[in-house]
């Protein structure tokens, strides 16, 4: 989902820096094999978050929600010497393509795979983080935040993607609409949490930043 005029997108991205080949070729692939493309990050967003690991060069990153491994790609540019990124994902079936891509990165000695449900596993990892991508169902994102908070280093950097979720959380709800109604309580939270520091970005489908105090 696009909120500026398609023009002055085109012109965005023509004048941001272009997506590494092989996170270039993992798109395509992508598109060609897996079921809902569209949950790829993107080139665009994918180099706004290279950039945010470049700028913080975390020790320890969490993402909660793998898919095909691009943005695990684009946050692991930005990783310190011998720093690590634990991803999780329910989805098992991707796992082939995921390793297909970090292996032939310069970071699959970096990057810790971990399949099931996130909101099993985090509890279970014994780790403070610089930097947490939240992008999985909707209907957890505050499970996901309240778990993860308490390991937030000082400075940390919570990123929550698809807040505006196309839009709709400025329409007229409908009742049976769980994520938007989760959304809408998520970005409320967000940005009345006493801890966190809050800009909402119209990026795509709407990008959070919150940095922890």
């Amino acid at each position: 989902m696009n909120f500026l005029p398609e023009n002055i997108d085109h012109y965005v991205v023509e004048h941001s820096q272009q997506e590494p080949e092989i996170l270039a070729a993992l798109s395509k692939e992508t598109w060609q094999k897996v079921l809902n493309p569209r949950m790829l990050s993107g080139a665009f967003q994918g180099r706004l978050l290279s950039m945010i690991s470049k700028l913080i060069q975390p020790k320890m990153i969490l993402e909660i929600g793998t898919f095909t491994g691009y943005s695990t790609l684009c946050f692991a540019e930005g990783l310190s010497k011998n720093g690590k990124i634990i991803t999780i994902d329910k989805n098992e079936e991707l796992e082939t393509l995921q390793n297909k891509y970090f292996s032939k990165s310069g970071y699959r000695n970096q990057i810790i795979q971990k399949v099931g449900n996130a909101l099993e596993i985090i509890p279970t990892i014994d780790e403070k983080f610089d930097l947490v991508f939240i992008d999985a169902d909707k209907v957890n994102y505050e499970n996901y935040f309240h778990l993860v908070i308490e390991k937030m280093n000082s400075g940390g950097i919570i990123l929550s993607d698809n807040v505006l979720w196309s839009g709709k959380i400025v329409e007229e709800l409908d009742p049976k609409d769980e994520d938007t109604k989760a959304l809408l309580s998520y970005n409320k939270l967000l940005n009345s949490d006493e801890r966190l520091e809050t800009v909402l970005l119209p990026i795509r489908d709407g990008l959070t930043i919150s940095r922890v105090k």
